[in-house]
């Protein structure tokens, strides 16, 4: 199984729209800085992560890979809004991630859940005739 070339694509820009934002961030703060460093671990893993799902080497390890892009990009949601929230860093940096967040997360879950779905089907077998 593989991620196609534009979901791939889109993982890794968003990582780069991360790295952008963490540079830019008012790092003098010490909670800013330690929020922006988890946002920057957590949203370039969601990249990595695709990476890795695209090269799995079985279907168990690929669904694995995609739960695992699922928990770093909830984790970054959860950092961009802690700064939002609490550290007062506003503006259309912040909400464009927070809508990337959510579209990552919209089409891995759904991605997620037919797998799952997918992997509890009995697999239907033919029965060759024999008479």
């Amino acid at each position: 199984m593989r991620l196609s070339e534009d979901l791939r694509s889109k993982t890794k820009a968003y990582a780069s729209l991360i790295i952008r934002f963490y540079v830019k961030l008012p790092k003098e703060r010490e909670e800013v800085r330690v929020l922006g460093k988890q946002l920057l671990r957590s949203g370039t893993s969601v990249a990595a992560n695709a990476r890795e799902a695209s090269r799995a080497r079985s279907e168990s390890e690929f669904c694995s890979k995609i739960e695992g892009l699922m928990q770093e990009a909830d984790e970054s949601q959860l950092w961009l809004e802690l700064l939002l929230d609490d550290c007062g860093i506003h503006g259309e940096p912040t909400d464009l991630l927070l809508k990337n967040t959510d579209e990552l997360l919209a089409i891995f879950t759904t991605m997620a859940s037919k797998l799952r779905k997918y992997k509890s089907t009995p697999q239907k077998t033919h029965l060759k005739n024999t008479s």
